[in-house]
């Protein structure tokens, strides 16, 4: 089987290791859900806000694990008068917009009793997002790890963070469709890289070292970076309780973005699929 899977992130980490465990029956191929989607692949990483936006288009679109979760960081800079996440009234605030990163920065704003139009969020190329920082063109990004960590390191003593995990942690999943679900051959090869993702996240999460030459190879970070920022990660591999309720809540943050109604908590909760994982732990 082919599985697509995003290779800039440290999220990958247990995908990786587990491509290494199924070494020539496994090929894993760099990509997200569209390689899935067209039929590259049988499976594809990809954040859940993701698997909503393409699930519009494709109700067969199905999450079967949540692999990894990051705590994401919005990264601003005190000299632009920020010392708390109110102070990003009126500031110019860089993202990629439509993801998990910019799902996370309007929900940070709105507990901090920020709305639209007190905010200017601007689309800014990820690899861009450090030098727009650093060259005063954005005040403030939101963006996942090792971008938000290249930009703080760009500015050093002037860099203030944000971070809440119990307001928001992306959920990196492993996804696939209902056609892959039902041919009988593949779904047996799907099981199987489940259970290998389990055992490699095990190991990820008691060994971490153990996986940091591999990780770094593959994405081109650093091991030190990789060291720096592994406590921001949780590595559960399995399909949390709470995922259909944080569906629903980026769906209504979606659907307004859209200007579209919000479907609804049945048919969201639809898109998560547990029968897999449950025959990997059988």
């Amino acid at each position: 089987m082919k599985v697509a899977v995003n290779p800039t992130t440290i999220e990958s980490a247990p995908v990786f290791a587990a491509g290494e465990r199924l070494a020539g029956t496994v090929e894993l191929t760099p990509g997200k859900i569209p390689l899935l989607l067209d039929g590259t692949a049988d499976a594809a990483t990809n954040a859940e806000t993701q698997a909503l936006i393409y699930s519009l288009e494709r109700p067969d679109l199905r999450i079967i694990l949540t692999a990894s979760e990051c705590a994401y960081r919005v990264v601003a800079r005190r000299s632009r008068g920020i010392a708390a996440p109110i102070d990003l009234s009126g500031k110019t605030i860089g993202t990629t917009r439509h993801t998990s990163a910019h799902y996370f920065l309007c929900e940070l704003l709105r507990r901090a009793g920020l709305y639209p139009p007190e905010l200017d969020i601007i689309d800014v190329p990820q690899p861009d997002m450090p030098a727009a920082l650093a060259d005063g063109r954005i005040d403030a990004l939101a963006i996942w790890e090792p971008i938000a960590e290249a930009a703080a390191a760009r500015i050093g003593d002037d860099a203030i963070v944000f971070q809440d995990g119990a307001l928001f942690r992306e959920r990196f999943n492993l996804n696939t469709t209902t056609a892959v679900l039902a041919d009988r051959g593949r779904r047996a090869a799907l099981v199987g890289f489940v259970r290998a993702v389990i055992a490699a996240a095990r190991d990820v999460g008691e060994r971490p070292q153990s996986v940091w030459p591999l990780l770094a190879a593959k994405i081109n970070v650093p091991e030190p970076t990789i060291a720096r920022l592994w406590p921001q990660f949780r590595f559960p591999a399995t399909l949390p309780d709470d995922l259909a309720a944080l569906l629903v809540d980026e769906e209504r943050w979606l659907a307004a973005l859209q200007k579209r109604a919000p479907r609804s908590a049945e048919t969201l909760t639809g898109l998560i699929d547990r029968s897999v994982l449950a025959e990997a732990l059988g």
